[in-house]
């Protein structure tokens, strides 16, 4: 991420890691069989996920996917191919929902998916790496109708995702809400749209990306401060934790650089979700979000030369 060298207790750590690894993968219970066998032999890392929710995963027709979790996933590709000393192409797969992707990397037929919420129940057959960053629960409406307030949706049918967090919270929150299940939350928005439903309550972020590219321009997220907030991350195969490792240096490393100012992990970020992005967050948010979920992990930057090379005075002069 840095020019120059990463610090030396790291890069040794992860540099006799990795050479121990690569010469020995057969015989090392955690690389043998694991993602990054498959992807020094393959040449391939294969990413799953729906491909209509923006800004973490979208795809035009047949073009290539685009998004925020895209770029985890690319970064992810390049740290593997630094690994095995190969070119790794990243390989898109959709998949219709969280179910069908979740399942895919269990079954080891996925290597990852970017951009889901943690839950203790799925953290029980896959893993999860770094979050990649912070999100919410809001509920989207025509302006004016709902001001987010659990006590006024008794009785409003709002769409929520089948099996999603926002189902399980709605009912949690308000019970008394008529949920509408819908299959994704684009199905929530022409829902919406048609007036089958008062309002869609979902992941904020995806929501808001929705929205800006729907024909009413009256729509709102409420509340202003949503009713759960949590971390999102990739799922990964479980216990593979070479894999795991590199995609947590990967994640760490673009947060890292965005938090120091670096302008090419800035603009990379900025580009789906920050200023001018559908989600259009403030650079300062992101900023704040992002070192609060490096807070855990030792700062990836380049030691100055001279405290790399200095050494300390000696007490005999």
């Amino acid at each position: 991420m840095f020019p120059g060298p990463w610090p030396e207790r790291l890069r040794a750590a992860v540099g006799i890691g990795l050479g121990l690894a690569l010469t020995a993968a057969a015989g090392c219970p955690a690389w043998a069989g694991g993602v990054v066998e498959r992807v020094a032999r393959s040449g391939e890392l294969v990413l799953v996920g729906p491909s209509g929710v923006p800004p973490l995963l979208s795809r035009e027709g047949q073009g290539p996917p685009q998004g925020y979790g895209v770029l985890v996933a690319e970064r992810i590709a390049a740290a593997l191919a630094k690994a095995v000393g190969r070119p790794v192409a990243l390989r898109f797969e959709a998949e219709p929902d969280l179910a069908a992707t979740g399942a895919r990397v269990v079954a080891g037929t996925a290597d990852l998916a970017c951009g889901v919420p943690f839950s203790w129940e799925a953290d029980m057959t896959v893993d999860f790496s770094l979050p990649i960053g912070v999100s919410g629960l809001k509920l989207l409406a025509p302006a004016g109708r709902l001001d987010g307030n659990p006590a006024g949706l008794a009785r409003r049918r709002l769409a929520v995702v089948r099996g999603s967090l926002a189902a399980s919270e709605l009912r949690g929150f308000q019970p008394q809400a008529v949920a509408v299940p819908v299959n994704t939350l684009r199905e929530g928005l022409d829902a919406l749209q048609t007036n089958a439903v008062e309002g869609v309550i979902g992941d904020a972020t995806l929501l808001a990306a929705l929205a800006s590219g729907a024909e009413s321009a009256d729509l709102r997220l409420v509340p202003e401060v949503p009713y759960e907030s949590y971390a999102v991350a990739c799922l990964l195969p479980e216990n593979d934790s070479a894999f795991r490792n590199l995609v947590d240096l990967a994640i760490a490393r673009l947060l890292q650089g965005y938090v120091d100012g670096r302008p090419e992990d800035v603009a990379a970020v900025d580009r789906w979700i920050g200023p001018g992005s559908a989600a259009d967050l403030p650079q300062a948010l992101i900023r704040d979000q992002f070192q609060a979920l490096l807070m855990g992990r030792e700062a990836i930057r380049p030691l100055p030369p001279a405290a790399r090379t200095a050494a300390p005075a000696s007490s005999d002069d």
